[in-house]
């Protein structure tokens, strides 16, 4: 149950974070709107706490998985979000580092 609720939550604060950084690319959120775009970044910081902190209960205290697991879910929330909002293509290269950012998670999941 832990992995499952803190990997909600890391792809809630992934997803945030995308929308809050590159959003303001697209559509000059920051420039519009500074105060809500960085008062935006306390919900977001309380999901990643959140699910660092579930993460790592998932794991006996250990702290690796969560930035492993973290990172691999930070580039699938990227690369998907990249082709849905900015119709980006997806190079080889980007399909190795998403290919290599899955194998992470699976290690993480699975080698015990």
């Amino acid at each position: 149950m832990n992995l499952f609720y803190a990997t909600i939550l890391a792809v809630i604060a992934q997803a945030l974070t995308f929308l809050q950084l590159q959003g303001s690319a697209k559509w000059g959120w920051y420039e519009k709107y500074p105060i809500p775009v960085l008062l935006l970044s306390v919900p977001i910081s309380w999901c990643f706490i959140k699910s660092v902190n579930a993460y790592v209960h998932a794991y006996g205290g250990e702290i690796w998985p969560s930035r492993l697991i973290g990172f691999g879910i930070g580039v699938i929330t990227f690369t998907l979000m990249s082709i849905l909002i900015f119709n980006e293509t997806m190079s080889s290269k980007t399909l190795i580092c998403l290919f290599l950012s899955v194998a992470i998670i699976l290690i993480q999941v699975y080698w015990k």
